[in-house]
């Protein structure tokens, strides 16, 4: 293995462990802390949370799912790659004990609630993702059944606009949200190439195409965060991760397409001209920003990861022309500036709804080793490697 190989490997090692030492696969009582290995075990006073973000079902719980299997295969680590397994395996073993008391209390938040509620892309689409790649090695019929219960809430529940674009009834009815592009099309393209059912990618590349008809400013070259119906208009920001899901979201499609399909052409062109439009705005420590287009907003991780993820993927399937990686190395280099030496990150974003002015993205806080650009930064390490 060359020098360069070595380190990257390192690095990418460094985070996976730091995250296979913190997912501990059992449960904490939320006010004494108390460890329980599973809810049958503990009294029934106790208010249990998951003693680790890292075995959740949240939307960044599938994106990490995804990424550690991808790692495992790359490196040939048992390790990672069992990762994934034991946390869809986590949720299925105990889901139930929480949707019980969720049923009894009807409380805003229940830890799996996403798993059991399924009201939104959120709750579905990239964990079912990940899910659908754990069913390629462990078809258990239970996965079968969520992996179809899925299918059918994006199909057929899940709201949208009269000319079928997925929408969300908040914060104004209705509004699409760009990071929703990657929470239907994660799942969608993989259950197109998991049935051979043309509804599915043709559903999904409906998406792609309706998103930039309503986010995409080819001034900027950027996507809006958000599109109102109300008022016709997009949101106030462009917003980095927003652009990040929607990239991520083109190449899951543009990987699973097939190479005869009516609209590839119409796909491949917009991808680039997202690419191209983000290659703006890179900074001279090859990141980007939490608002794209606002210098004095903070240098984002969790985007630049995603595109660097996007062109090197974009570039090794042939999507965009070679001349183009120099991006992403920039992008990688500015990355590892920001992995401290415990693996540990440093400049991720926090969870972000839609924000109707400019100053609710520039405070958005950015804790140490946020969850959402941990699974983002081993998918660009894997592609770049």
């Amino acid at each position: 293995m060359n020098e360069d190989k070595s380190i990257k490997e390192n690095t990418l090692r460094l985070i996976a462990d730091a995250v296979l030492k913190s997912a501990t696969f059992r449960f904490i009582d939320r006010e004494s802390g108390e460890p329980f290995l599973s809810p049958a075990k503990a009294p029934g006073n106790t208010q249990l949370i998951p003693e680790s973000p890292y075995t959740d079902w949240r939307y960044w719980n599938g994106v990490l799912n995804i990424a550690m299997m991808k790692l495992g295969e790359l490196l040939k680590e048992p390790r990672y790659t069992a990762f994934p397994e034991k946390n869809i395996a986590f949720v299925f073993d105990n889901y139930h004990y929480f949707e019980k008391q969720y049923k009894n209390e009807r409380k805003w938040y229940y830890p799996f609630g996403q798993f059991f509620l399924m009201e939104e892309l959120d709750d579905c689409g990239a964990m079912g993702a990940s899910v659908i790649e754990v069913y390629k090695q462990d078809n258990q019929d239970r996965y079968r059944q969520y992996i179809e219960k899925t299918a059918e809430h994006i199909l057929k529940k899940q709201d949208r606009m009269n000319d079928g674009t997925l929408v969300r009834t908040f914060p104004q009815k209705w509004t699409i949200w760009a990071d929703d592009l990657y929470m239907s099309i994660s799942f969608l393209s993989r259950m197109g190439e998991f049935t051979g059912e043309s509804r599915y990618i043709d559903e999904a590349v409906c998406q792609v195409i309706n998103f930039h008809n309503y986010l995409f400013n080819h001034e900027k070259g950027l996507m809006s965060h958000s599109w109102y119906s109300d008022s016709k208009q997009p949101g106030v920001a462009f917003w980095g991760r927003a652009n990040g899901w929607t990239l991520l979201a083109q190449i899951e499609l543009l990987d699973r397409l097939p190479e005869s399909h009516r609209d590839r052409k119409v796909l491949l062109t917009l991808l680039k001209q997202h690419i191209l439009g983000i290659a703006r705005y890179q900074n001279s420590e090859g990141l980007w920003r939490q608002l794209l287009d606002k210098t004095d907003s903070y240098p984002e991780t969790s985007c630049s990861a995603m595109f660097t993820y996007a062109i090197t993927r974009a570039i090794n399937r042939g999507f965009i022309e070679p001349r183009y990686i120099s991006i992403a190395y920039e992008g990688w280099e500015g990355i590892c500036s920001r992995i401290r030496p415990d693996g540990k990150i440093e400049g991720i974003c926090t969870g972000t709804s839609v924000g109707n002015d400019l100053v609710y993205y520039y405070r958005r806080p950015a804790p140490l080793n946020d969850i959402h650009g941990i699974g983002p930064i081993l998918l660009a390490g894997t592609e770049i490697f």
